[in-house]
């Protein structure tokens, strides 16, 4: 496949690529610590979120029950997360990042700010102010997105 031609390529495949470079950083920093993206994702939700039981990871990740088993079996092998029964009920059972696992995850907010300001470094003070205010303006226009 040919290299895009920057100079032809339209606003919005010139939106997408940014995207791409956005995503390209999250899954290289995913990827150096092993994870998956799903890991990755449910590893930094139960950092945020200790105690959570697998019905809310499920619906929060938007996958069934049994595949969010799968992943927390993985995720528990490597010493990540732990699944621990509270209140004498044991089919209610609280899933908790271990320091390991949040250790492991912690930082990625911070990466993503440096790819951030990698994609952006070409651009001064008023061209990023600019930038913001012309998707900005687009966004307005456009409908919201969901986690549904």
């Amino acid at each position: 496949m040919d290299a895009p031609k920057r100079d032809l390529a339209s606003s919005l495949e010139l939106v997408r690529w940014i995207g791409w470079a956005q995503r390209k950083a999250g899954e290289d920093w995913i990827r150096a610590r092993e994870l998956s993206h799903e890991q990755a994702f449910v590893l930094g939700y139960l950092a945020q979120n200790p105690g959570a039981i697998q019905r809310d990871i499920a619906q929060m990740s938007r996958t069934s029950a049994a595949s969010v088993s799968s992943l927390l079996q993985g995720l528990e092998r490597r010493g990540l997360v732990e699944r621990r029964t509270e209140g004498g009920n044991e089919r209610s059972k609280r899933v908790y990042a271990t320091k390991t696992g949040s250790d492991l995850i912690a930082g990625f907010e911070s990466a993503m700010a440096a790819a951030d300001e990698t994609i952006l470094a070409p651009l001064g003070q008023a061209e990023r102010a600019t930038l913001q205010a012309l998707l900005l303006k687009i966004t307005a226009e456009l409908p919201q997105p969901t986690r549904s």
